[in-house]
């Protein structure tokens, strides 16, 4: 088959968006301090703050931005970059696990063994080389940074996670070449309240990827779709706003 062929297949499925549109005020991990955009060249006279006829945009903000990759260098010295991550682990079998009904009814929820052995029961072993993404529905409360990050009157972060038992299944017996979810950490609330991230530091150090606060998994079959993952490629970045699709069938 023709890579034109293989296009048109891929044409004929359902495409989804998995990714927010990033802009000043977004929820964001609270380490980080928030998006400034200053528009420096402008359609109009004298909006731009260096000149016109043109628009462009200056954007600051930290690489952990929106929709964003972590490399695994974002915690692990002298493991790959942004850059260094090839373009064929940005196209992969797309692996849902849905634990979004748990997490609504407990927002400390981490999935676990038995969630992974229910999908597994009904589909077969992940395959190896896939991307797992972790569906909480969390997404749902976006652009809310106080839903998002869901504390309680003590500054108690409450939301959902993946737990170290699945994600060493997952890369160290599955082999996946990379994770995701819609949270704005892997690990859950209570452990990043405690500024911790013991499981973001366990994914990384695989020399594996992630990429966080996801949206549209609740479009996506929990099998059979594929996901396409990219994002700008920054030389020695740790970490950059991402670009992710779902192309399902």
């Amino acid at each position: 088959m023709t890579p034109l062929a293989a296009l048109d297949i891929l044409r004929a499925g359902h495409w989804v968006d998995l990714t927010h549109a990033f802009h000043p005020g977004i929820p964001h991990c609270p380490s980080f301090e928030p998006e400034q955009r200053t528009v420096v060249y402008d359609h109009a006279p004298r909006n731009g703050t260096r000149g016109s006829g043109f628009l462009a945009h200056e954007y600051r903000h930290v690489g952990q931005w929106g929709t964003h990759v972590d490399p695994p260098a974002h915690f692990v010295p002298g493991l790959r970059f942004q850059d260094q991550i090839p373009v064929t682990e940005m196209i992969l079998p797309l692996v849902v696990l849905d634990i979004h009904e748990q997490a609504a009814a407990d927002p400390d929820y981490c999935v676990t063994a038995a969630d992974l052995a229910g999908w597994e029961a009904r589909h077969g072993p992940v395959p190896p080389g896939s991307f797992v993404a972790l569906r909480t529905d969390w997404s749902h409360r976006w652009p809310s940074q106080e839903h998002m990050i869901n504390a309680d009157a003590d500054g108690i972060y409450h939301y959902p996670g993946w737990s170290h038992e699945v994600l060493v299944t997952l890369f160290e017996e599955r082999d996946v070449t990379a994770c995701g979810h819609e949270t704005t950490d892997t690990d859950p609330g209570i452990i990043v309240s405690q500024g911790q991230a013991p499981l973001e530091h366990y994914v990384l150090a695989q020399d594996r990827y992630q990429i966080e606060l996801l949206t549209g998994l609740d479009q996506i079959p929990e099998h059979g779709a594929v996901i396409v993952a990219t994002w700008p490629k920054a030389q020695n970045g740790s970490g950059f706003p991402a670009r992710a699709f779902a192309i399902c069938p």
